[in-house]
């Protein structure tokens, strides 16, 4: 048995495969199509290229409380920069997943919101962020075995 990976390329493993099919990996013992693996990794490269970055997912997460203000967000994201912060902002806007609002006020009033769009993409952050919690505690768990070999 194989696990499929991207276009060309087989692991061999001892349980069975994970192949790509209907948006999800899953075990079996067909090849995939190189028509599917290129789909598949396509709609990976779309997606990558919405939410990477530095500033992308923390910001979707800074606006998860309610509409924020331009400054009331930079100041939740230590180290963005100004320049940074609005292009991030644009981007998200672009892709329907921030909305600006503007208010006829005296000064004028911005605000970034989250879009009811963004629902689709919590389930990535959630997982990532699952993920990271258990990466993190591999590399030190990894980290004290190491150290406790060399002592």
């Amino acid at each position: 048995m194989y696990l499929w990976y991207i276009k060309y390329t087989t692991i061999q493993k001892d349980t069975g495969i994970l192949l790509y099919s209907d948006n999800l990996f899953k075990m079996d013992n067909e090849k995939p199509t190189v028509e599917a693996c290129n789909a598949h990794v396509s709609s990976v490269k779309d997606a990558l290229y919405v939410l990477s970055g530095k500033w992308k997912l923390p910001l979707l997460i800074a606006l998860m409380n309610g509409p924020e203000r331009f400054k009331d967000i930079q100041r939740s994201l230590d180290g963005i920069t100004p320049k940074m912060l609005s292009k991030e902002l644009r981007e998200l806007e672009l892709n329907a997943l921030v909305q600006r609002k503007v208010f006829n006020t005296v000064p004028v009033s911005i605000t970034y919101e989250l879009t009811p769009y963004t629902e689709t993409v919590m389930p990535i952050i959630k997982a990532l962020g699952d993920w990271g919690k258990q990466h993190r505690k591999k590399l030190v768990e990894e980290r004290r075995r190491t150290e406790a070999v060399e002592a």
